[in-house]
């Protein structure tokens, strides 16, 4: 944990209160490979001290994590990461970043169920990496968007990265920073833009069925 110390300070501050007004609370789970930067994410956007369970990377990790392109990293997600953010008066989303090493994907069942939606985040230097968090997503029919965290030197159109991840037309397609709130912010409006057209089309359907 990254809150392993005695000092109260260092806890997540979970004291922030909701609005009085508040009566929809939506989870969103943050998803995506090894190293792609869910965890600063949900740190960045999140109104309240976010709840992580990162540890410090072992030498032993090394031999089963594939640190390609990330050799600088020194922590780990092992279970997940926790944040809040208020969209407005009435709607709160409660964010729930997923670990991204193989040896955790069996914790994604659990933290997809309730989820509304979800943010893919793909490092292009390494887009393999989130090949599984797709499949995943698409098998259980949970919607989803696609964020290129930018990490420098990109060089990718989007529309490249979208063939390459074989992204249909209708999954929103955005770059973003994770380091910046704003940025975050504004994939997770998209997501929730993305969630209410999908049910207005639905609704839609429903009522031009005979």
């Amino acid at each position: 944990m990254a809150s392993n110390g005695s000092d109260a300070a260092l806890l997540p501050d979970l004291r922030t209160p909701l609005a009085s007004t508040t009566d929809n609370g939506l989870k969103i789970v943050v998803v995506g490979g090894f190293g792609v930067g869910k965890t600063t994410l949900v740190g960045s956007v999140s109104e309240i001290r976010p709840l992580n369970t990162e540890e410090m990377m072992t030498k032993a990790g090394e031999e089963v994590d594939d640190l390609s392109g990330i050799r600088g990293k020194r922590s780990t997600t092992v279970a997940f990461d926790f944040g809040r953010i208020t969209l407005d008066e009435h709607a709160v989303l409660y964010l729930f970043g997923a670990p991204g090493q193989e040896r955790f994907w069996f914790l994604w069942d659990r933290l997809f169920t309730g989820a509304l939606g979800a943010v893919v985040l793909v490092d292009t230097r390494r887009l393999e990496e989130s090949f599984h968090a797709i499949d995943r997503l698409e098998q259980r029919g949970t919607p989803f968007v696609v964020a290129r965290n930018d990490f420098g030197g990109e060089g990718h159109a989007l529309e490249d990265v979208r063939a390459a991840l074989d992204l249909p037309a209708h999954v929103p397609l955005l770059d973003c920073d994770a380091r910046d709130r704003e940025s975050s912010k504004q994939v997770l409006l998209a997501l929730v833009r993305h969630l209410h057209d999908l049910a207005e089309a639905a609704e839609a359907e429903e009522e031009s069925t005979p």
